[in-house]
């Protein structure tokens, strides 16, 4: 077990990205806390996680009450070796009716680094942010998708900011930029027969491979990475 006794807290979980990503963590010998608004689904991922490890769910939020979230983190768990910022949202807008800028730069840039100001206060060498950008951030952009776009793109280069910020202590930081999650995750299942034979997408256990494996002594060479989860799909 590759993160075992480790203490890792994941912020933003939803029952696709999230939920796996914690799922994996667990069974990687990890001890978890996982937040979220969504209080029902939280807990029922709580109820299912359990059975995999020592693991509670906090619901607070984390833009308003970022120092609140993380001392209830350390309380459980003792501490934080590592933490992984994946609040979602998208909304598809235009400059002509830019409706979703201040819930994009919210999600997507200001809860993110909002979260790691309080987190590194309590992280060490050896410590790692995981970050969630988007290949529509760093790739091909469509002109319906402004402030998700921009957003995503911010997320990118607080990602590389942070990593050059954080580099002296020891700590690395680093995203994943998928091109399309596919459906929520369901522990135990053979997930890798849900796979599509063609385009950028994928279940969510392949991502939270990516993301854990980023976590783990395995990684350590890389930070300040932006690594495209999208099978090469923006290539062609």
């Amino acid at each position: 077990m590759r993160l075992k006794g480790q203490k890792v807290l994941v912020v933003g979980v939803s029952k696709g990205l999230g939920y796996a990503t914690a799922h994996l963590l667990l069974k990687e010998g990890a001890e978890v806390v996982i937040c979220s608004l969504e209080k029902e689904k939280l807990d029922e991922m709580e109820g299912a996680l359990k059975k995999h490890g020592k693991v509670k769910a906090l619901h607070i939020d984390g833009v308003k009450e970022p120092k609140k979230l993380v001392d209830a983190a350390v309380k459980f768990l003792g501490g934080i070796d590592h933490l992984s910022v994946m609040i979602g949202g998208y909304v598809e807008d235009t400059v002509s009716d830019p409706k979703g800028l201040d819930q994009m730069l919210t999600n997507h840039i200001k809860a993110p680094i909002l979260i790691v100001q309080e987190a590194v206060k309590r992280m060490h060498e050896g410590s790692s942010i995981v970050l969630v950008s988007a290949m529509k951030g760093i790739g091909k952009s469509l002109p319906n998708q402004l402030s998700y776009g921009i957003a995503k793109a911010g997320t990118a280069k607080a990602v590389q900011t942070l990593a050059a910020e954080l580099a002296p202590k020891g700590i690395r930081v680093n995203a994943i930029a998928p091109q399309q999650i596919d459906g929520e995750f369901t522990p135990g299942r053979d997930w890798k027969k849900l796979r599509k034979s063609t385009g950028g997408s994928a279940p969510p256990e392949d991502f939270a491979n990516v993301v854990v494996w980023l976590m783990t002594e395995d990684s350590w060479v890389v930070n300040g990475a932006i690594i495209p989860a999208d099978r090469g799909y923006n290539l062609m």
